[in-house]
């Protein structure tokens, strides 16, 4: 797993530089429809039934107003329309990215 080495806020941006040198950009909009929470993904129950997730998927003008590391494997994001239920890991973060 990599590590984030340093995060900030760059203009509609979240920049990511990693462990291993590289560097990742996430527009505010596109991190806050990958949100991992229950309520913008939904969540199954063992009988394979799924529930929530009905929400909006886009989320125009949607602004990232802080973060907060949590623990040695994830960052929670504040996101100006309220939502910062999502635990973002640093493995879905850079399966986010792409390939490096």
């Amino acid at each position: 797993m990599h590590l984030p080495v340093n995060l900030q806020l760059i203009g509609q941006e979240v920049a990511i530089v990693w462990d291993d040198g590289l560097e990742t950009y996430f527009g505010f909009e596109q991190l806050r429809a990958a949100s991992p929470s229950a309520s913008n993904q939904g969540e199954g129950d063992i009988l394979g039934n799924r529930y929530g997730g009905d929400g909006p998927k886009t989320f125009p003008g949607v602004q990232v107003v802080s973060w907060e590391r949590i623990g040695n494997y994830a960052i929670r994001f504040d996101f100006s329309d309220g939502h910062r239920t999502g635990l973002y890991t640093f493995d879905y973060l850079r399966h986010l990215a792409g390939p490096a």
